[in-house]
């Protein structure tokens, strides 16, 4: 017999009707239900027998489903965007988004689009930084959910290494195609990209209407002060830009350079006090006239200290929210930990282009229904005194983390399956009077 679905998970995968047929979104809720639930290795068999689908249903269905049914990933990342951005945004806020991109470690020859890359995750260790695997290229979507930053990646590119081809897609390509299929899902909607110094580069210049970016800005990169204003009627094209300005070192070091303090807010919660350096400049070579503002922070009397220096694409932002923005970024790194390390995603050995291509956003996408789930559902209070009460020691203890909200969600999937057993299944006499009572009320 299948598995039973709580009623409010079932609503929520009620959301996600549309991309499917009727056979294929049974096997879809399926397939949630035993990724959720499953605790070991979450290969297609493992996560088919979390389900009690095993002796029931071949096991087949659930390989056929990633392989062979005609469902987009794009549309079910799309379809949920919607309803997070609607009920988790306030209408005039702008869709905060973050692109990163993460290694899944493979093995076998005959893998699609695998290949040896460099996994900057992986230890620090020079013969375990070059891993053979697939790349993907993530956007996900910044919320706040019980006080804290959380990155819901749902959109997703799969990046195929090819040696010595010209053409070949590169992984920023596949950052502004997600950027692009976003800004065409919300139309006039303003969107804010937080992305690390490696998609800080020419390719900004072709962010949609309507779509700002924060970087990190690499220590090299070569500023020009804004064009000056001109003077009177002269012969000639304007100017286009200033003087050049020195690298981010000079600039920090100048005597000249006005270093305001400033009291930031971290992701945790923690307050701490930093110095900025606000430049509205010209970045010419990558982004050319396009006025952009640059922020170099540093610890407070540490000048020896690695600078941080981070450009926005909107000059209008101040230098608190442009610091804001980017340290929302590290929670796209905080959601590729969570989704590897205690929801197994990637860990599926299939092969074939389509399996490969569907079944780690299949992954991504459960964590974000156990996140959605949990701020609907999930009661934050009574589970951080329940582990407080257990850990007395752990006084940092402020919110729910995504091992307490996967928990929850495994006890409910849990008692919704025992529900269904307690409750036996009607027989046949019984449906019989069933339907004859309703015949006599409608007579």
């Amino acid at each position: 017999m299948p598995p039973a679905l709580p009623d409010s998970l079932a609503r929520l995968l009620s959301l996600l009707r549309p991309a499917f047929t009727a056979a294929s979104f049974d096997t879809f809720c399926w397939l949630v239900h035993g990724f959720i639930g499953r605790v070991g290795e979450h290969t297609i068999t493992g996560v088919w027998r979390a389900a009690r689908l095993a002796g029931v249903l071949h096991h087949s269905r659930g390989h056929d489903f990633f392989a062979r049914r005609r469902w987009s990933a794009d549309r079910l990342g799309l379809a949920l965007a919607e309803f997070v951005v609607g009920r988790f945004l306030a209408p005039d806020e702008p869709i905060r988004v973050a692109i990163d991109d993460t290694l899944f470690p493979r093995a076998g020859a005959k893998v699609f689009a695998a290949g040896w890359q460099f996994d900057s995750a992986a230890p620090l260790h020079p013969t375990r930084r070059l891993r053979f695997g697939n790349s993907f290229v993530c956007l996900g979507v910044l919320i706040r959910l019980h006080g804290r930053p959380v990155c819901l990646p749902l959109l997703f590119r799969l990046w195929r290494p090819a040696a010595g081809d010209a053409e070949a897609v590169t992984r920023v390509a596949l950052a502004h195609e997600l950027i692009a299929r976003l800004r065409e899902r919300f139309v006039g909607r303003a969107i804010a990209v937080a992305a690390d110094a490696y998609y800080a580069n020419r390719r900004l210049r072709e962010l949609p209407e309507g779509v700002s970016a924060c970087v990190r800005l690499r220590a090299n990169a070569a500023l020009w002060e804004l064009p000056p204003a001109p003077a009177g009627r002269r012969r000639g094209r304007p100017r286009t830009k200033g003087e050049r300005l020195g690298p981010m070192r000079e600039l920090a070091a100048a005597s000249k350079a006005r270093w305001t303090e400033l009291r930031v807010t971290t992701a945790s919660g923690e307050r701490r006090r930093l110095e900025t350096l606000v430049l509205d400049c010209l970045w010419y070579k990558v982004l050319g006239p396009r006025p952009v503002r640059v922020v170099i922070a540093r610890e407070p009397g540490r000048p020896e200290l690695p600078l941080l220096a981070l450009l926005s694409t909107d000059p209008a932002l101040s230098a608190a929210e442009i610091l804001r923005r980017f340290g929302e970024r590290w929670a796209i790194e905080v959601a590729f930990a969570e989704a590897k390390r205690q929801l197994g995603v990637g860990e599926a050995r299939n092969r074939v282009p389509a399996a490969v291509e569907r079944t780690v956003p299949f992954g991504f996408l459960c964590r974000a229904l156990v996140l959605v789930w949990y701020a609907l559902n999930g009661d934050a209070d009574a589970d951080v005194a329940q582990h407080r009460s257990r850990a007395p020691w752990y006084r940092q203890k402020r919110s729910p983390s995504f091992a307490d909200m996967l928990v929850a969600l495994r006890r409910e999937l849990i008692r919704a399956e025992f529900r269904a057993e307690s409750i036996p299944a009607p027989t046949r006499p019984e449906n019989d009077a069933l339907s004859l009572a309703a015949q006599l009320l409608q007579a």
